[in-house]
C-alpha cells in the first residue's frame, strides 16, 4: 500500500474488507494477552443458551490478527455464551464469499465492502442494519467525519464499519524549508515562490510518482477541494463540469506550477520507489501520498518529516480548507447474513466486533483511521504526524474520493488520463476541460 496503486488498492480493500489470508476454519478462544476494555454491550446472563456463529473475516497478519483476537476476547467477557467459528477470508476479490451466497452457505457474519454489499443487496443475502444501528447506539459512536462509511447511497446501512477515511497528504521536509529560508506555503502565490526558491537551490520542489495515475488525480483533487470541498466526486456524479470555476482554476494553477518547475523531470515516468527516494533522501522538499506514507517518511526523515495543510487561493480559503481533506473511504465492515437464524444477536455481535476491532487498531496499532470514536488510553503512542492526523480527524468537515473510489468507470479513466497529462506541462487547460466534458457526456 505504501508504494504502488495496485498495492494501495489491496490495503484499502483490507481496511474496508477485501479478503486476505487462507481458507482455514478455526474456533476462536480469544487472545489471552488482549488488553482489557470496558464493555459496550448489555451483559448476557451466565445461564444464557450457548450459540455458535460462523464469521468470515480477515486473519492474515499482525494488523488483522491482533485486533480480531482482541475483539473476540472482549466478546467472551460480554457474551460468554457466544462462540465464534472463524472462517478466514481468502484473497480472491470476494469470490469465495459470493460462492457461499450462491450455494446458501453464507456465514452469519462476514466482512463486506461496497462491491459485496451491492451484489448481495440484489440477491437479498445481506441484512439491512438500520434498526440495529440505532438500537445498539452504534451511530452515536461514529466519528462524524466517517458517516460515509456507515450509510450507502440508498440511505441504508449494511455493515458496521471499523475503518475510517483514508486521506491524501502533502508531505514536506521541515529542514529544507527552514535551511533555505522558504515559507511553508499557505497560498498558491506562496507555493509558486517556494517552487522558484527550491529550483534555484537545485532541490526538487515536489516529488510525485505520476507513472501511476491516482496520485495525479489526488494532486488535482487537492487543488479543487480548496474551493469546492466535494472535489472530484462532483465531476464523477455529473454534478459539476470541468469548466466550472473550481475545476478550471485548479487545472490552471497546476499547469502554472508545473511549467515553473514544481515537479521532477520525467515525473510521469517515476514509480513510487523513485519518487519517494527523492523525498526520503532530502532531494525533494515536498511529496504527495496517502497517510500510509507516514511510517516510511518518519523512518527516513524522523522529525524532519511533516504534512502541511493545503495551499489555497488566499488566507481565508486556506483557513477554511484546513478541515476539508482529499481522499475518502466507503461503506463496509462487518455485515450480517439475511438468512442467519437470530438476526438481532448476529447484528449485536457484528456491531461489538467492529467497535472493538477499531478500538484495538487505535490504541495498540497507532492507527487513527477508524470509523468509530475511541475513549480508551493509547497503549502504543502515535508518531508525531499520526498524532496530528488523529487530532484533525474529528474536525474534518468533508472528504472527496481517491480515483479508485469513483463510481463511473469511463469517466474515471478519462480523469486519470487528463490529470496525468497535467503533470507533463504540455497540456492546456482548454484541452483538459474539453477532454473531461467529452468523457462526461460519453459516460452518461
Amino acid at each position: 500500500m505504501k508504494k504502488m496503486g495496485v498495492t494501495l488498492v489491496s490495503l484499502l480493500a483490507a481496511t474496508s474488507l477485501a479478503a486476505c489470508g487462507t481458507t482455514n476454519t478455526t474456533k476462536d478462544t480469544g487472545a489471552t494477552s488482549a488488553p482489557t476494555a470496558a464493555a459496550t454491550a448489555a451483559p448476557v446472563k451466565a445461564d444464557a443458551k450457548p450459540v455458535k456463529l460462523r464469521i468470515y473475516a480477515q486473519y492474515a497478519d499482525e494488523d488483522t490478527k491482533t485486533p480480531y483476537d482482541y475483539a473476540v476476547a472482549e466478546l467472551k467477557k460480554e457474551m460468554p455464551n457466544v462462540e465464534l467459528e472463524l472462517d478466514i477470508q481468502a484473497q480472491d476479490d470476494g469470490q469465495k464469499l459470493k460462492t457461499y451466497a450462491a450455494t446458501g452457505n453464507l456465514p452469519d457474519i462476514f466482512q463486506a465492502g461496497l462491491d459485496i454489499i451491492d451484489t448481495f443487496k440484489k440477491s437479498n443475502n445481506i441484512l439491512v442494519l438500520d434498526e440495529y444501528v440505532t438500537k445498539f447506539g452504534f451511530k452515536d459512536k461514529m466519528q462524524p467525519s466517517a458517516m460515509n462509511t456507515l450509510v450507502t447511497d440508498d440511505g441504508h446501512t449494511y455493515a458496521f464499519p471499523y475503518a475510517g477515511n483514508e486521506v491524501a497528504l502533502l508531505y514536506y521536509n521541515k529542514d529544507l524549508f527552514q535551511q533555505n529560508g522558504v515559507k511553508v506555503p499557505t497560498t498558491y502565490d506562496e507555493m509558486m515562490t517556494a517552487v522558484k526558491a527550491f529550483n534555484g537551490k537545485g532541490i526538487t520542489p515536489l516529488s510525485i510518482f505520476a507513472k501511476e495515475k491516482w496520485p495525479c488525480v489526488a494532486l488535482y483533487d487537492m487543488f479543487v477541494s480548496r474551493a469546492e470541498p466535494a472535489g472530484v466526486t462532483k465531476l464523477d456524479k455529473g454534478l459539476a463540469k470541468a469548466d466550472d470555476a473550481a475545476y478550471k482554476t485548479a487545472a490552471d494553477k497546476i499547469i502554472e506550477l508545473v511549467k515553473a518547475g514544481m515537479l521532477p523531470k520525467g515525473a510521469t515516468n517515476l514509480n513510487y520507489d523513485q519518487a519517494a527516494a527523492l523525498y526520503h533522501e532530502g532531494k525533494a522538499a515536498m511529496f504527495i501520498n496517502g497517510q500510509w506514507e507516514i511510517e516510511a517518511a518518519t523512518k527516513a526523515l524522523g522529525d524532519k518529516a511533516g504534512f502541511m495543510y493545503l495551499p489555497a487561493a488566499d488566507a481565508a480559503a486556506y483557513e477554511k480548507g484546513k478541515t476539508a481533506f482529499s481522499g475518502s473511504g466507503g461503506p463496509g465492515g462487518y455485515a450480517v447474513s439475511a438468512n442467519t437464524k437470530d438476526k438481532e444477536l448476529a447484528a449485536k455481535v457484528a456491531s461489538f466486533i467492529s467497535l472493538k476491532y477499531a478500538e484495538y487498531k487505535y490504541t495498540n496499532r497507532s492507527n487513527p483511521i477508524v470509523a468509530t470514536k475511541v475513549d480508551k488510553p493509547i497503549v502504543k503512542p502515535f508518531p508525531p504526524m499520526m498524532d496530528q492526523l488523529s487530532k484533525d480527524i474529528p474536525k474534518i468537515t468533508s472528504t472527496t474520493a481517491f480515483s479508485w473510489g469513483l463510481s463511473n468507470p469511463k469517466f474515471k479513466a478519462a480523469l486519470e488520463d487528463a490529470t496525468q497529462n497535467l503533470m507533463t506541462g504540455n497540456y492546456t487547460t482548454d484541452q483538459f476541460v474539453k477532454d473531461l466534458n467529452k468523457a462526461a457526456v460519453a459516460a452518461k
